[in-house]
């Protein structure tokens, strides 16, 4: 006669954000989140000329101090945020032309000081943002901030830097269209692929460098330049410039667009980790609840990286994936990784070998990334079920696509002949003033209901 044996419990795997894992695990987990945030980060300080060795250092110790301020609830890494390069661009044409338009420099730190002051900018309207949340809710924030605005916004930002992307890719079409393919190829069809389906763009990036090797088109003297160690350029910012000032209200301005960014991004990680706590028999943690501290913590990271000299932050929808996929949602290992970044933000050979990347692949991953940037605009307008039947929102979107994406390729250097002392003494940039005018009309809107 047999007996049953009793059912076993499936052990389940997985970190929750206050679970510290053995250090080996601790250390390869780390490793990934670096892998992953790398190519996009790293990117972003070769188009916009900020210092690759500070832009890594940056992005660790911001993260690091992030999650402190979070109170080590909130699992996220920091990486350089896409959504600012405009106005950065913008920005370092003005005020750094000669060294920013010179192809052979890769570092124009008298910009960089200036763009400095508008990311600290940047991490103070978070933190606001932020505390105004923890105290009047989130409903507060979508009357001043519609999805319409938002979404509009994304899709300028993304489309406004299709002249740069194609500028770039013109150095050397054929190069730059075979970086765009194999990396558009690597994203759809490595999807689902576990860590291989998180990178891409880096993948892209080794496969334009490839064939940009085999046509004897990539300048090698970077890399053999370069220190193995070497303290990176850290800069400090230009408050004394009169220049500066007007790059606050610019660049702070692009919070409209990260600001949905980092809350998408703590909806989905509440949804996993809380669906983790089930399955491990724990009480659900509801991270989704702490938007304000969220936004906070963003802050902090634009604060770190604005005094420090790297690319303005975001935290990366890219790692968070990957936190899905590996079900670790730990926040040491977050730290671990941010100390890892650190580290090879003072490798001088690691530097210098992404500075030798030919500009035509940097134009065939920016024809793909800047355009995803537009298409997000235009899916957080359908996941928001925005209604473009209704006038007020023609009417918001359409003045914000024109006046940012057409005065931004048509008018001299991005610029609305509007002086404004002080603040934009040359013009308000394309931008920022569709920003501000779609801001400006939707709480006409608000304020004055029109008839449903």
């Amino acid at each position: 006669m047999s007996t049953k044996q009793p059912k076993t419990k499936p052990t389940v795997m997985g970190f929750l954000p206050a679970d510290t894992p053995p250090w080996g695990a601790m250390i390869s987990l780390g490793f990934q989140q670096v892998l992953t945030m790398f190519p996009a980060t790293v990117l972003v300080a070769i188009l916009t000329k900020f210092d690759v060795g500070v832009t890594l250092l940056a992005s660790g110790i911001g993260t690091i101090i992030a999650l402190l301020v979070s109170q080590r609830k909130i699992p996220m890494y920091y990486g350089s945020s896409f959504s600012y390069i405009a106005v950065v661009v913008t920005a370092m044409s003005l005020y750094a032309g000669d060294c920013f338009s010179d192809p052979t420099t890769v570092y124009c730190p008298e910009g960089v000081r200036l763009v400095q002051v508008g990311i600290i900018g940047t991490g103070i309207v978070n933190i606001l943002v932020g505390l105004l949340i923890m105290r009047l809710g989130k409903a507060a924030l979508d009357r001043v901030l519609p999805p319409i605005v938002t979404g509009s916004m994304a899709v300028v930002i993304g489309v406004a830097l299709s002249g740069a992307a194609l500028g770039m890719a013109g150095a050397n079409w054929l190069v730059a269209f075979v970086t765009l393919i194999a990396t558009i190829l690597f994203s759809v069809y490595l999807r689902g692929k576990g860590l291989l389906g998180m990178l891409p763009i880096l993948f892209g990036a080794l496969f334009g460098y490839a064939v940009s090797a085999a046509l004897g088109i990539i300048d090698y003297t970077a890399i053999t330049n370069a220190e193995w160690i070497r303290m990176p350029a850290i800069t400090f910012p230009a408050f004394t410039d009169p220049n500066a000032w007007g790059l606050v209200v610019s660049i702070a301005l692009i919070a409209i667009a990260t600001i949905p960014e980092s809350t998408a991004h703590l909806y989905q990680m509440s949804l996993y980790i809380d669906e983790l706590a089930h399955e491990l028999g724990k009480k659900p943690l509801n991270i989704k609840e702490l938007i304000g501290l969220n936004l906070v913590a963003d802050g902090t990271d634009d604060m770190i990286v604005g005094f420090l000299g790297g690319a303005a932050g975001t935290n990366y929808g890219e790692n968070n994936s990957l936190m899905a996929i590996t079900r670790n949602y730990s926040v040491p290992v977050l730290m671990t990784a941010g100390v890892i970044a650190i580290l090879l933000g003072f490798v001088g050979k690691l530097a210098g070998l992404v500075n030798s990347i030919p500009v035509a692949v940097t134009g065939g991953l920016a024809i793909y990334l800047f355009g995803v940037i537009g298409m997000q605009g235009v899916a957080l307008i359908q996941s928001e079920k925005v209604n473009l039947f209704d006038p007020k929102n023609l009417a918001i979107g359409a003045i914000i696509l024109v006046t940012g994406i057409g005065g931004n390729l048509a008018l001299p250097s991005g610029l609305f002949p509007f002086i404004v002392p002080v603040l934009f003494p040359a013009g308000i940039p394309a931008i920022v003033f569709a920003a501000i005018l779609g801001i400006l009309v939707s709480l006409v809107f608000a304020i004055f209901k029109p008839a449903e």
